[in-house]
Formats: structure tokens, sequence, C-alpha cells
């Protein structure tokens, strides 16, 4: 693992230096923060807590275009997905994220369309100083400065960001960068020591989850579901800036001859989720969803890929517009057990 030192008055330069391959990097959109292509000459900024939107959105687009077709035609078009990407910027929960949602697009059968960016995407972290009111990642397995996912963790030392190449892929942007680096001295690297510890102690929020997996089964008809869930509006927002929610839906588009089938981002907190044509709903109200997505998150997942699907981000908690808290619920859960 190479350790080296990027003095911040040649962020700029080194940001050039990635302009060879797609870009993206946290920017505002309006007064959200998320992941979008840079574009030329523009330096992206790092001075934020975390994205809105997580970048997840880069490995699977909230809608995207699967194959087009014409109507009666034999042939299909499918996208062409050749470009090397960058991820700059990238906390340390949501490249653990992707390693995680990773596991069920390369479950049975490999997802191309994710499997392929995947591949092509190098993911640059950067190392949390300040951790949000609500996260609660050391809980759930991550840290400030976890490098699950990462290929490459930035790390801010004041006058200088620390970087440390953790794959092949990390390796060779730092090569890319060549004489704006310098080696980092030992001193550099406890001084990065004592930032992530202290990072890990302003962590107020936590979850305790042993024995949760195997329990919540045994809550299936508990009191707890219908009290935690009478005030949800069934908005999609917990799901919807979730970094693991990974739920979609398939449609075909069709305008005169043209078409396409794609895939867009659905919520299993939406009643229309599991309606059937028959019309029945096997989770008619919020009660059963709400029920379904911890128990998914906390439980099925875990019994089907040995991995809790949550990593502690607090958006959930942040943007619920009725202010349901993840953290209160796996509370009383807990208590329940």
């Amino acid at each position: 693992m190479s350790a080296m030192l990027l003095k911040k008055e040649k962020w700029p330069e080194f940001v050039e230096k990635l302009a060879g391959k797609k870009l993206w990097a946290p920017g505002a959109d309006g007064d959200a923060m998320r992941f979008a292509p840079v574009t030329e000459g523009e330096t992206p900024a790092l001075d934020f807590n975390n994205t809105r939107v997580p970048p997840k959105e880069a490995l699977f687009p909230q809608t995207e275009t699967m194959y087009r077709f014409q109507l009666g035609a034999e042939e299909m078009e499918e996208p062409q997905l050749e470009d090397e990407t960058v991820l700059l910027g990238v906390r340390p929960c949501d490249a653990r994220a992707m390693t995680i949602v990773e596991k069920l697009f390369r479950w049975d059968i490999d997802d191309p369309y994710y499997v392929k960016r995947r591949e092509l995407v190098t993911v640059v972290g950067l190392a949390c100083s300040d951790p949000g009111l609500n996260c609660f990642c050391t809980s759930v397995g991550g840290g400030p400065a976890s490098t699950e996912g990462l290929d490459l963790l930035m790390v801010d030392l004041g006058d200088n960001y620390l970087l440390e190449a953790l794959t092949e892929k990390g390796e060779t942007l730092l090569e890319s960068a060549g004489d704006l680096l310098e080696k980092a001295d030992s001193d550099a690297v406890k001084e990065k020591e004592k930032l992530v510890l202290e990072a890990e102690k302003k962590i107020k929020r936590e979850v305790k989850t042993e024995g949760v997996p195997e329990g919540l089964p045994g809550l299936w008809e508990d009191p707890l579901w219908q009290n935690v869930s009478a005030s949800c509006l069934g908005c999609g927002t917990c799901t919807y800036l979730c970094p693991t929610c990974h739920c979609f839906d398939i449609q075909d588009e069709t305008e005169g001859f043209e078409s396409r089938r794609c895939r867009m981002w659905d919520s299993c907190m939406f009643g229309e989720y599991t309606l059937h044509t028959s019309g029945h709903n096997p989770r008619p109200t919020r009660r059963e969803r709400t029920r379904n997505r911890i128990s998914h998150k906390y439980s099925y997942y875990v019994d089907k890929f040995d991995v809790i699907a949550c990593v502690g981000c607090g958006r959930c908690i942040n943007l619920c517009p009725v202010n349901i808290d993840i953290v209160e619920i796996l509370k009383k859960v807990e208590e329940a057990l």
C-alpha cells in the first residue's frame, strides 16, 4: 500500500490529471449535493459532509436504458459501456455500500450493466473528519476511514491530503499524478491515525445488531410495526436515498416505431410495488412495508449474503419528512426481542 501527500494548493492540477477519464465528483444540485460528471475546467470542492444522493447512481442509474429496438425488427441495440470512470470524494460508507449491493448483482447471474460499470470505475474515497449527527457506521461494520470498496483513500490533514492506494487501480491513479505527489512520512501517517480515532469518537449514535437477524422473523405480528409506521407517508425517500437499496422496475417505452426497455429505481415502500395483477397485495399497508424494509436490511439480506444491508449513513433519518428514525426502530426491535 502506497501513501503519498498532495498539497492542497496542487488540488486543481491533480483534478486535471484525471481529465483523461470520465470524472464524477460531488457538486451542488440546487440546495442538495450529489455526484455528477465534472465538466472541463471545473475543480470540485471536498468541503462537504456527505451528498444527499449516494454515488450508487454512477453504477446503478436512476433510469437506465437496457436496450433499444424497433417494432417488427429482430435486432436490438445495446448501450456501449466503455468509459473508464473515477468517482472522486466518495465517503467510506457509500463505498462500502457498493460492496454490499454488488453481492446481489453478482449473485446467481451477473447483472451485465452493473458489473461492467463496476469494472470500469475507480473509487477514490474521502475519510470523514466530522461525521453527521445521525451517522452510525461503526455499529454496522464500517468506520470514518473504512477502506471496503475503495481503490484509494484520501484523508484531509489540513494543508495536505494523504493518499493511500488500496488496489492496483489506486496505484495506477497515483502514478498518473506524477510529480504532484510526495512520499508521506511517518508523521503524516500518525496524524492520519489520530484524526481517524477522533472522528470515530464523534459518532454518538449506535445500534445493537447482535441477535437481530435471527430474532426479526419472530416479530412478524408484533405491534411495534404498527406503531413505528403510523406516521409514514409512503413517499419512498428512505429507499431512494439509501446507498444499499437496489429495487427496480422494468418498463418498455414506445414512440412511433422506436422503443426501449429501461429500468428505474423502485421502492418497497410504495403500495404498487407488491400489487398483483389479480388485485391482491401481500403488503397492503405501510405496517407490512415498514416491517419488510427493516427485515430485509437486518435479517433477509444477512441470511442470504452474511452482511447487514445498511451502512449507517443516516440519510433516511436526516431526510424523512416525518422524522422516522431507523435507529429508534432498531431500539424497539431490541426491546421486543
